[in-house]
């Protein structure tokens, strides 16, 4: 793929993937605030300034390098971790699940969003109260970057219920197991990145990824596709 392809797919692919990973961090902090924990508040991290919640490698980086090696095809990345105190939460156990749960939640939020607009763009498009000039520069590439938000959003929500800690999944296991075999899962979490890196590596995460996005995405076509009718 030629650099003005690439730069093209990275505009595109820009501001959606950068609300996605703040707003997943965002939810994470704001339902601790609720539970009883006000870490993320008090660090000024329920915000939405982008600013706050970049981290070099995982926000700029990796994404760009993505994609590059990707030809434009994909780009993934991660904000700075939300802080959360599980010790301030009213019931830690389940509280945390219920904070760890609500950033792939808003996720999937985000993508029903995404996909909403694109319907309604898309019946924009075949209006003709539109003059054809704006409909194709304007309308095409916001659509475009509505397209990008709903994947990417389905996917960060199946990537982070893999459920091994520190990812969402994870936690949010922890909190449903019984306390003896919650204690004895969460002694995991220290390794858990390379568990999962080596996952990657070795292709096994797309056994869970995949089928868990296509379900999200599945689900959330279904409840949308009599709107198509309706528009």
């Amino acid at each position: 793929m030629d650099p003005y392809s690439i730069l093209k797919n990275l505009s595109i692919a820009a501001i959606p993937l950068l609300f996605a990973i703040i707003f997943h961090e965002i939810a994470h902090g704001w339902v601790a605030n609720r539970l009883g924990d006000p870490t993320a508040k008090q660090m000024g991290r329920l915000t939405i300034n982008p600013i706050v919640h970049i981290d070099i490698f995982g926000t700029i980086i990796m994404p760009i390098i993505l994609l590059i090696f990707s030809h434009g095809n994909f780009s993934f990345g991660y904000a700075k971790p939300v802080p959360v105190n599980p010790f301030n939460l009213r019931n830690p156990k389940r509280n945390m699940a219920i904070v760890s749960f609500a950033g792939p939640a808003t996720n999937i939020f985000l993508a029903a969003i995404s996909i909403l607009l694109v319907i309604i763009i898309a019946a924009l498009q075949l209006s003709t109260l539109l003059p054809q000039f704006l409909a194709s520069k304007l309308l095409i590439p916001v659509s475009q970057m509505l397209s990008f938000s709903a994947t990417i959003n389905i996917f960060l929500a199946a990537f982070n219920l893999i459920p091994i800690p520190p990812l969402d999944g994870g936690r949010v296991l922890i909190g449903l197991l019984p306390d003896r075999y919650a204690y004895s899962f969460s002694k995991i979490e220290p390794y858990g990145f390379m568990i999962v890196f080596a996952l990657i590596i070795l292709g096994i995460t797309d056994y869970f990824v995949i089928p868990v996005a296509t379900v999200i995405r599945g689900l959330l076509i279904l409840i949308f596709s009599p709107l198509r009718v309706l528009l």
